[in-house]
């Protein structure tokens, strides 16, 4: 007997809600799917070809199929200089989680050998910047953080640093095969507990 194909589940059965997020949740959580989304781009060094390639690759064109959408979608965060134009939906905050997490996938080696640096010079007392991978990263997230973000959200350059190094870190975890739940979890635990 045949076997029948099982749908696979909607988004929304993937990423649940208990209960809508009010709108300083989701504030929140536009401005950390952007700043997630800023590190993968800086770490290996793409840009919105392939955040639309991901997209289309997991059928999410409807939410991001064009470069004019997703600006939008990135200038919903409340970090950016010109923000607020577009409010993030929920649904549009899943199909994030689903690129971000298929983005790092697909980057995972070149995640994983940046965190094995991070700790072999963390052991050894030496800055990441005296590492050229490190140092690179390190560089565009910094720049792209400066350029992009509205100036009441700038911080020093050492907190730039530790906010990159972080993201760096999550995006180990959100690049493991059940990395968009990880992450999806990441943002409302981050959002409740501050």
């Amino acid at each position: 007997m045949p076997s029948i194909a099982q749908p696979s589940p909607s988004i929304q059965d993937r990423f649940p809600l208990d209960q809508q997020p009010d709108p300083d949740q989701l504030d929140d959580i536009k401005a950390q799917l952007d700043l997630i989304l800023m590190a993968i781009e800086a770490l290996a060094t793409i840009g919105s070809d392939a955040v639309l390639q991901a997209a289309q690759d997991l059928g999410l064109s409807d939410v991001v199929g064009d470069r004019v959408a997703l600006w939008r979608l990135r200038q919903s965060s409340p970090l950016r200089k010109g923000q607020g134009r577009k409010r993030l939906d929920v649904d549009e905050a899943r199909s994030l989680v689903l690129i971000i997490c298929h983005l790092a996938q697909n980057h995972a080696e070149l995640i994983r050998r940046s965190v094995s640096l991070l700790e072999q010079l963390t052991e050894q007392d030496r800055p990441p910047h005296q590492a050229a991978l490190l140092g690179n990263y390190l560089d565009r997230f910094g720049n792209t953080y400066e350029e992009r973000m509205d100036e009441s959200h700038q911080i020093s350059s050492d907190e730039r640093t530790y906010l990159a190094l972080k993201l760096m870190i999550d995006l180990l975890f959100y690049s493991l095969p059940n990395g968009s739940q990880r992450l999806w979890l990441a943002l409302f635990t981050r959002v409740h507990h501050p």
